[in-house]
Formats: structure tokens, C-alpha cells, sequence
């Protein structure tokens, strides 16, 4: 067998958002966020080494996962980082090799990406156990993160599964849908269901996502009054925008500002309402803010800043928006988009430590040694992520540690993607200054935007507006950390930085 044949690729990793695509060559277009092919890097879908330690252990500095052998692997199997990104661990740090408790039953609670790579892993890692996978949803674990590009009329109804039905049945997954889990019984090491069933597990994991939060005030409860996140708003929504309907959406962080691009493609005169001084604050600076804003008024849709919501108008049925300035803007549609709160009562009422999630250590174990929690619920060191890359990252070290391993999340930078409105935006890691030992390069120019943030002459951020060809080496060089002293000897231009961090 040529060396070739033995590392044939088949699998590939979107460096945009993480998806893992498997395949002897990378999609077309990611289904995730729509990057093209070029986007892709080769994936390691090595497995751990299970064989007792003769030589070493290694600890990926990005995820956090270890490794055994002789030295590094290739490229981490979790978050696919190259070998240079491995330390050694000290003797006396590693994990002993004690004899495990038995592991015969895993249940994941929650259909998302967390819930669905939780169950993958642990079924690669553990081939021989049950593995039961329940969700309140009716559907097929879908990808929720498309529901604006099938709103936007992108994308059909039928590219929406992360996997056919018979994938489940090939890897021996039990998949429960349409039914809650209302209760865990810890004494009994059981999950019970809505409808009454109990079912019992060895290792528990919680991939339960989050909710929509909706503000306190007067007539959300009016007909014509709906969130985005599932499969049913999403229909909700499209049944109810019509040429020329008026909609207003409330909140413009990303899902306020997709759902706005798909709702003008719908044919929907559309209003965006922000309560801050400009758009997007917790991912954008006043700069690429600017340009988003002109790129929104570009394609119809009304932007209203420092606009504060007083009360929906309606009667049964909404008919406006009145804001606190006193102005009434008419609406036969009002998406919320306000944000998201971690789906935490099941934990709290089994007596778990929650705080906005549900709290978890860097193996992603919560406060009872026999569960776990991935992806919106989950809380590490304080930050809830949010995003993609981070739940399923979670998920796949969820369900490696379900059956023993000591698989560590170290944490990712917080990687943003704007994919609707017709431009490429990327935000990652640290998009401003904190404080002035920070250091900014950035410039405006025939549209786009480029800005890359500085900590000790190490790379903390950027922000790319329009220039989507730069995102894959942006994005590992955020995440590697890379020193970027040499560029310091006088200002650099942005080209500089680009042409520096693409070449090294």
C-alpha cells in the first residue's frame, strides 16, 4: 500500500464554522455556512491511543484534548489543528490508568449539533454500547443555524437534516423524538420522560440547547408575534410574510439580522430595530457596523438605531410597534430576536450547579460525576458560546469522556459568520481594543473591511468584511495564537498583515 493510499483524506473541516464534512473531497459549499470547497483543510479522524503509555502524553493548546503515543499526532481529531499545537505533559500530570467503571448505556438529551456529535463519538469510541438519543422535537435532527437560509428560500426543506433516519439505525443510536424529558432521578440514575417512560444510563449527557428570550413588554402575546428557532417558527414566519407585509424585527445581533435578510428576499418590507448605537455591538466595531448598515439600507431594509420597544399594538392579531420615543411603526409581522437563555430547569430541578448554563469543568462534566453537558446549555469558565464550532467541538469531547477518556475543552475563539445578506462577515476572537495595550491595524477600502487585533504582538482578532478568501488563515492564526512581532517594526498595512499571516 503506498503512503498515499494510507493517508487517504476522508474527511474535511469548514475552518469558517467547523463543520465536518466526510468524503474523499471536500462539498461544493459548506451546508452550514456556504463557504466554498476552498475552505475545507483535511480533517484527522485518527482515534485516541488506547494502548497503555510507553512514551508519552501530549495536550492540544487549542481544545485541550490529549493524546498518547510517541509524539503528537498529525492534526488533532477534535478541532484539527496541526501538530505544532501540541505540548508535552509532564509524567506527573498524566492520567492514571485505572481500570474504568463499566459503561453500558449512554443517553443524550437534545437533537442539536452537541447532542448528535455527543451521540457520534461516543459511539465510535465505545462500538459496543447502547446509546439512546431523545429529543422534543418531531423532526429529524435538522441544521438549525440554516433555518434563515431556508427562510430566505436558499435552501429546501429537504437540506435541512443533519442525517437521514437510517444513518441512526446504521450506528445503532435509539433516537426518540416528539417527547420531553421532564425529570432526572439521580438516586436512580434515570431520565423520565414526559409520557411516563423511564430510562436509565450509565453516563448522562445534556445537550438540551437554549430558548428564545422574550422581553416583558406589552403584546407578545398578540397572533403575528413569533421567535426563530425551530422548524414550526420558521413555517410560522413563511406563511405569514406575503409581498409587501410589513415586518418588524426586534434585535439585530445575527439571527435579527438574517432573519431580516430572509424575510426581504421573501418579498417582506422589512424594519430592524437596535437598541444600541449601532449594529451588531457584540460582534462588530462602530467601523464594519457602518458598513453593514449601508449594505442593510442598500437592499430595503430600515434600520433604526438607539430604538427601544415600549408595546406591540394589536388587537388579537398585532398591528404595530410603538417605541419608547413614541413613534408607531405599522407591522403585520414581529420577529423577536432578543437573544437566547441556556434550557436549564432540568438540571436545576435535579440539583445541579447552574448558573446562566449549566456548569461544567474542562471535561465537560457538571457537578454529579455521571453527567455531562454540551453546547448552548453548558457553561465553561464563565462563557456561554453559542455558537456551532463551540457545541460541536463540546459534543465530540462529551462523548469521548462519556466512556472514560480525559479529553479536555480548553476553549475556541468566538468565531462569528453572517451568511444572508448577499456579503461575507467574519468576526473572530477579539474584534476591539480593551484596553490601550492593544494594538489595531485596520482599513475601509472599495467596500470591504479589514481589522486584526493585537495582544502583546500575538494575534487576538479580526474582523473580515467582504474578504471571505483570508478567513481560513485569519481563523488559524487567531487560533494558534501567532506572534506577530516581526510586523512591529514599523505600522503595518493591512496587506502586510494579510501577506504575513498567510505566508507563515
Amino acid at each position: 500500500m503506498t503512503n498515499q493510499q494510507t493517508n487517504k483524506v476522508t474527511a474535511w473541516r469548514c475552518v469558517v464554522c467547523g463543520y465536518i464534512h466526510h468524503g474523499e473531497s471536500p462539498p461544493e459549499f459548506c451546508p452550514v455556512c456556504n463557504a466554498p470547497a476552498s475552505e475545507f483543510e483535511p480533517y484527522a479522524k485518527s482515534e485516541p491511543d488506547t494502548q497503555p503509555v510507553t512514551a508519552g502524553k501530549w495536550r492540544c493548546l487549542v481544545c485541550g484534548y490529549e493524546h498518547e503515543g510517541d509524539g503528537p499526532p498529525d492534526t488533532c481529531p477534535v478541532c484539527g489543528v496541526g501538530s505544532n499545537r501540541f505540548e508535552s505533559i509532564p509524567v506527573a500530570e498524566a492520567t492514571n490508568d485505572e481500570k474504568r467503571p463499566e459503561v453500558r448505556h449512554v443517553v443524550v438529551l437534545g437533537g442539536g449539533i452537541a447532542g448528535i456529535s455527543a451521540a457520534e463519538s461516543a459511539r465510535k469510541h465505545m462500538p459496543d454500547i447502547k446509546i439512546t438519543l431523545v429529543t422534543a422535537e418531531m423532526q429529524l435532527p435538522y441544521y438549525r443555524i440554516n433555518l434563515t437560509r431556508y427562510l430566505a428560500g436558499e435552501i429546501e426543506a429537504s437540506s435541512l437534516p443533519l442525517h437521514p433516519e437510517d444513518w441512526y439505525k446504521s450506528r445503532q443510536i435509539d433516537f426518540i423524538s416528539g417527547v420531553e424529558a421532564k425529570r432526572i432521578d439521580l438516586e436512580q440514575s434515570e431520565v423520565v420522560l414526559e409520557n411516563g417512560t423511564r430510562i436509565s444510563y450509565d453516563k448522562l449527557i445534556l445537550a438540551l440547547g437554549a430558548h428564545p428570550y422574550v422581553p416583558s413588554f406589552p403584546g407578545t402575546q398578540f397572533d403575528g408575534v413569533t421567535t426563530l428557532r425551530n422548524r414550526e417558527d420558521t413555517d410560522c414566519i413563511l406563511s405569514a410574510v406575503s409581498e409587501g407585509a410589513s415586518c418588524v424585527i426586534v434585535g439585530s445581533g445575527i439571527l435579527g439580522l438574517e432573519t431580516a435578510g430572509g424575510i426581504a428576499r421573501r418579498g417582506g418590507k422589512v424594519t430592524l430595530l437596535e437598541q444600541s448605537e449601532y449594529l451588531m455591538p457584540r460582534q462588530l466595531n462602530r467601523a464594519a457596523a457602518g458598513l453593514l448598515l449601508n449594505r442593510l439600507n442598500d437592499i430595503g431594509i430600515d434600520c433604526h438605531l438607539n430604538a427601544k420597544v415600549s408595546e406591540l399594538i394589536g388587537n388579537g392579531h398585532v398591528t404595530g410597534v410603538r417605541l419608547k420615543s413614541g413613534e408607531l411603526l405599522p407591522a403585520d409581522l414581529v420577529v423577536i430576536a432578543t437573544g437566547v437563555r441556556s434550557n436549564t430547569k432540568l438540571a436545576v430541578d435535579a440539583g445541579l450547579k447552574v448558573n446562566h448554563g449549566v456548569l461544567v469543568d474542562d471535561f465537560l462534566y457538571t457537578s454529579n460525576p455521571d453527567i455531562l453537558a454540551a453546547g448552548d446549555v453548558a457553561e465553561h469558565r464563565g462563557l456561554l458560546y453559542g455558537t456551532w464550532s463551540a457545541a460541536q467541538s463540546q459534543g465530540i469531547i462529551a462523548g469521548m469522556n462519556a466512556g472514560g477518556a480525559q479529553a479536555e475543552f480548553g476553549g475556541i475563539p468566538r468565531a462569528h459568520t453572517l451568511k444572508v445578506l448577499g456579503l461575507n462577515l467574519v468576526s473572530i476572537g477579539v474584534f476591539e481594543p480593551l484596553d490601550d495595550t492593544y494594538r489595531i491595524v485596520a482599513e475601509e477600502k472599495d467596500g470591504f473591511y479589514s481589522c486584526f487585533v493585537f495582544k502583546d504582538n500575538k494575534i487576538a482578532g479580526s474582523i473580515l468584511l467582504g474578504n471571505s478568501k483570508s478567513v481560513s488563515f485569519v481563523k488559524k492564526a487567531i487560533e494558534n495564537n501567532k506572534d506577530c512581532s516581526v510586523l512591529f517594526s514599523k505600522q503595518p498595512t493591512v496587506d502586510e498583515v494579510l501577506k504575513f499571516l498567510k505566508d507563515t
